[in-house]
């Protein structure tokens, strides 16, 4: 980042890191229960509605006296929520969703005590999460450059 790009503290600082509060809670679903999943999940959202406030309301203001400021305003609002979603709640807590559910089946098959699995599995989903961030944020790029993105303002 240059010394002239404003730093987007919901990209680039640990705040970054509130998105992926559903991953800690899909980790240990099995130990905490759906309640404290879902309200990992709540936290989640809350991190990508703040986000996209201050995107829709930054475009807003960058915008203002341009022709068609609404359009622009509305799509930098939606591209927001929309990357945040699938980037911060939706594609990776399906994916560490699926990482616990094959950890302990394959678990199961082994050996280790149960209660140990129980422990076990948690460990899995969180050593895991650093590794499914960087290709799920060029993945979700992807996506939206390739869909949302190419809409004409």
């Amino acid at each position: 980042m240059s010394s002239n790009e404003k730093q987007d503290i919901y990209k680039d600082t640990p705040l970054r890191y509130l998105g992926y509060a559903n991953e800690v809670g899909e980790s240990f679903r099995a130990i905490i229960g759906k309640k404290w999943v879902n309200f990992s999940y709540g936290i989640a959202t809350l991190y990508v509605i703040a986000d996209t406030v201050d995107k829709t309301l930054e475009s807003y203001e960058k915008n203002k006296g341009v022709v068609k400021p609404t359009k622009k305003v509305l799509l930098a609002g939606t591209d927001t929520l929309t990357w945040q979603m699938l980037a911060s709640v939706v594609i990776p807590g399906y994916t560490i969703n699926r990482i616990c559910v094959i950890s302990a089946f394959l678990l199961k098959k082994s050996t280790i005590s149960p209660t140990a699995c129980k422990m076990i599995v948690p460990g899995i989903a969180l050593a895991s999460i650093p590794f499914i961030i960087k290709p799920i944020d060029h993945l979700t790029d992807y996506l939206l450059d390739n869909s949302l993105r190419k809409i004409e303002v």
